[in-house]
């Protein structure tokens, strides 16, 4: 288990109604909008029995029928992940994801990732978090090696993807040249998914232009990975790929589920991050969330509160406020994992992304006093990784920040949280607060996990299958129909 300076935290408490006692209009807003500690403490031997149900789904050998799609093996993989890798070494999954990443690491200095959804989205989630904001306009040296990171593959934008090789023709001109080599990787669990599938075409062509029809870089410098079945599989085999330069996406692990798997650990490992730290960081959420009682479980109380937000309080409208730019992917990344796992039956509450302090120049106004229908859960940062920027003493004073002398951008930060949850408290607007002791692999890892595992319990409670995502196939059907007609 991690050590309590390590662990994050969720902090609900500012949104449950307050004992009442004397009326006011502001009192009625809040038994209105707020939470009842009752409700929460009616629903605790709920939350504990689906945690059990939980837990017993992943161990099952055979499936009902009621169950399926039943795709939990994220919930232990960190584990198995990290206990493989010590027994095995690089013959494991996670050995081959590291030489793999090493390689391209050594040999390219631009690495595309391409996939769409659950197969990008997670990994683009960890580069912004984890690597510095301008990472791909630094030297070489000062990005220790590592590639600049491009994500392509994740929507039929013709302009996008040709602006991508027209960057890389620019910029690429001799392939001897590790500086200006790259290289990609692939990411489609079926291998049918036509955006993907249509950009790896024609990063293949653009590949076999710059090293070379025959060029051994068109293997050594591609990474598939996708199902041990499909047609990526079957394209993988007719190009002569050697089994170990693929990489498997278990069949138990859904693609919004996956970010612990290669389809996150290998653009993950590739960026140059400690991606056994982000294993330990989701096995010490996992651990937390099987073990702890409810009220040191932030797996169960998240999933808990907002789900009484939204059936209780009427409050059909998420948002992640994160008080951190650096996390406004990961807040993408969160929208597709709640809105894919339970929009379904006419149900699910509706995942919107704020950055703050950003959007409290945007959305703030109707967050304050537009409709009563969101529930706000900001993640908030308590130690930034770098020194706190200075607002120090000028003799120029027309912008009357003197006042303000010796505090920082950390200070006001806080103090802009501090505020805007007063300003909404005041309102009877409900927010509840995920801390995060800072960025890091480990938390990260942490944090991913908890909103996995609470979307997991929180679509059990609803009585939704948290897995699967037949909707979305929907549209793949009429699009290749489309297609096929016009052509």
């Amino acid at each position: 288990m991690q050590l309590p300076d390590e662990a994050i935290a969720y902090n609900y408490q500012h949104l449950l109604t307050p004992a009442l006692d004397d009326w006011t209009p502001a009192a009625e807003l809040r038994q209105q909008h707020f939470l009842s500690p009752g409700k929460v403490r009616d629903l605790t031997p709920r939350v504990l029995q689906v945690r059990s149900q939980v837990a017993t789904e992943r161990e099952l050998k055979l499936v009902p029928q009621e169950l399926q799609p039943l795709d939990g093996g994220f919930i232990d993989l960190p584990q198995k992940l990290l206990d493989q890798h010590k027994k095995q070494g690089d013959a494991s999954t996670l050995g081959r994801v590291l030489k793999l990443a090493e390689r391209m690491r050594e040999q390219v200095d631009r690495f595309v990732v391409l996939g769409i959804g659950g197969s990008y989205m997670g990994a683009k989630a960890l580069f912004e978090s984890l690597k510095s904001s301008y990472h791909n306009d630094l030297p070489a040296k000062d990005r220790s090696g590592t590639p600049r990171i491009y994500f392509e593959g994740n929507n039929a934008d013709n302009d996008s993807l040709h602006e991508l090789f027209e960057m890389l023709s620019i910029t690429c001109v001799e392939p001897d040249q590790r500086d200006e080599r790259w290289g990609v990787t692939v990411i489609s669990k079926s291998g049918g998914t036509l955006e993907t599938a249509a950009a790896y075409r024609a990063i293949r062509k653009e590949m076999a232009e710059f090293y070379g029809p025959h060029a051994t870089q068109l293997k050594d410098l591609v990474v598939p990975i996708t199902g041990a079945t499909g047609s990526l599989r079957n394209l993988c085999k007719a190009d002569g790929f050697a089994d170990e330069n693929v990489l498997t996406i278990p069949d138990d692990v859904g693609g919004r589920y996956s970010v612990f798997t290669p389809v996150g650990l290998l653009p993950a490992a590739v960026m140059g991050l400690d991606v056994r730290a982000l294993l330990l960081g989701a096995l010490a959420m996992t651990k937390q969330f099987l073990e702890e009682r409810f009220d040191n479980n932030p797996v169960l109380q998240y999933a808990a509160i907002n789900y009484l937000m939204n059936t209780e309080c009427q409050k059909p409208i998420r948002v992640l406020s994160v008080w951190s730019k650096k996390l406004e992917s990961l807040g993408l990344w969160y929208d597709q994992l709640l809105a894919e796992s339970l929009g379904k039956q006419g149900l699910g509450p509706t995942p919107i992304t704020a950055v703050q302090t950003r959007d409290l120049h945007s959305r703030g106004q109707q967050h304050q006093e537009g409709a009563r229908d969101k529930v706000i859960n900001n993640v908030v940062v308590k130690s930034w990784t770098n020194p706190p920027i200075a607002i120090s003493m000028t003799e120029r004073n027309e912008d009357d920040l003197n006042q303000y002398n010796r505090k920082n951008l950390p200070d006001i930060m806080h103090a802009a949280l501090a505020g805007t949850n007063k300003a909404y408290n005041d309102v009877s607007r409900p927010t509840a607060d995920i801390v995060l002791p800072s960025i890091t692999e480990h938390t990260i890892g942490q944090l991913m996990q908890m909103l996995m595992l609470a979307t997991v319990v929180e679509g059990r409670l609803m009585g939704v299958n948290p897995y699967g995502q037949p909707g979305v196939e929907a549209y793949k059907r009429n699009m290749k129909e489309i297609l096929k007609k016009t052509t």
